[in-house]
């Protein structure tokens, strides 16, 4: 039993792998090609994109990690009842809870897999991840040398420039600044410069022309210029350290002190209480879906006509007990203290997972009852 208890978790763990692959895969250029347009396009370069696609890869995997482990608890228990090795292993005496014990520990490697990442490496790579758009953001420079496009790099500002030289100097500017609701006014040159200046930053444009137009009485006058500075510095204005959110604390900070971390946060203590044990219920629904992939196929045995049934109910079921969490999180907002709701799925499940092992126990039973009368 060992020997096939140690094979049987090396074949989960195996297709485990390949399906947390391939749904990883799938989801990352997903959301890759929506980054890259939106990262690129701020004129950012490709290591960023690399850095901001590996920090949203923990979040990623958490997505995947519950249909991967049923995926492979559905298809390894199947190629085994296909081929008749769950049949003779309980011709020798063997139950469906003692055949369950290999994917049991599958399903809690799952589980812990599944804390690692909600507990530590989602909030960790969250807080960071937020630190480096609050610094992109920041980063004007690299807005305006974007050549081609209609850019606004704050309220009430429009920048265009045709062409960007390699050694930066761009070429035909054009720049609207509308933040004064009395006037108006137009830059357009033939040449500009970004010059830092201290911490600030300015646009030196040369050769050029400004329209100024007065809304208290609708008059346009226009100057030109050799050159002319503009300090682009309060376009955007600096946002200082990220505000701390529950999303980018460990668990272990929730675990301390609830009411601190509510007032850090400028939330309540149900927030706080969903925060925490929803990444405690996502790693033991995470156990739930192996054992319910495994447990479904025992129940519906072995057919000729294939077990896409027993699939299609497993999977219906799976989709039933997660869309439920997504409804169990207000109550716990409006009430601290009903945060053992947020565990419902998961019990659920398991007792589904009993009743269907019972079920196989029972039936087995009958079977070589049977056959030994015979």
């Amino acid at each position: 039993m060992l020997r096939f208890d140690r094979y049987m978790l090396a074949q989960l763990m195996w297709l485990f792998g390949f399906f947390s692959l391939v749904l990883v895969a799938v989801f990352w250029i997903n959301r890759a090609v929506q980054l890259f347009d939106r990262l690129i396009g701020d004129g950012q370069t490709a290591l960023v994109f690399l850095e901001f696609s590996a920090l949203g890869l923990p979040r990623l995997i958490t997505t995947v990690l519950p249909i991967a482990t049923f995926a492979a608890a559905v298809y390894v228990t199947n190629r085994l009842n296909t081929e008749s090795e769950l049949t003779v292993m309980m011709s020798t005496g063997a139950s469906p809870w003692r055949i369950a014990r290999p994917v049991a520990v599958f399903g809690l490697v799952s589980a812990l897999m599944m804390s690692l990442l909600s507990h530590v490496l989602v909030p960790s790579a969250n807080q960071q991840l937020a630190e480096r758009e609050s610094e992109i953001s920041q980063n004007v420079t690299s807005r305006l040398l974007t050549e081609g496009e209609f850019l606004s790099p704050g309220a009430g500002v429009t920048f265009y420039t045709r062409l960007v030289d390699a050694d930066g100097v761009l070429h035909d500017v054009f720049l609207s600044d509308r933040r004064d609701p009395a006037e108006r006014v137009i830059y357009t040159a033939a040449t500009a410069y970004l010059v830092r200046n201290g911490e600030g930053t300015s646009l030196i444009m040369v050769d050029g022309l400004a329209q100024r137009l007065r809304s208290s009485n609708a008059r346009l006058s226009t100057a030109k210029f050799q050159d002319f500075s503009f300090d682009i510095s309060p376009l955007v204005k600096p946002e200082g350290d990220v505000i701390p959110r529950l999303p980018f604390m460990t668990s272990d900070r929730l675990l301390v002190d609830w009411p601190g971390v509510a007032r850090d946060t400028k939330t309540d203590l149900g927030s706080v209480a969903e925060e925490l044990h929803s990444r405690v219920a996502r790693a033991t629904f995470t156990f739930v879906a192996a054992m319910i992939g495994f447990a479904t196929l025992l129940v519906g045995g072995y057919s000729r006509f294939g077990v896409w049934r027993e699939i299609l109910i497993a999977f219906l079921m799976l989709i039933a007990l997660d869309g439920m969490r997504g409804s169990l999180s207000e109550p716990v907002f409006e009430d601290v203290r009903m945060w053992p709701i947020l565990y419902l799925p998961s019990a659920l499940g398991g007792m589904i997972v009993c009743a269907m092992l019972w079920s196989a126990s029972g039936r087995f039973k009958r079977l070589f009852r049977k056959r030994s009368v015979a």
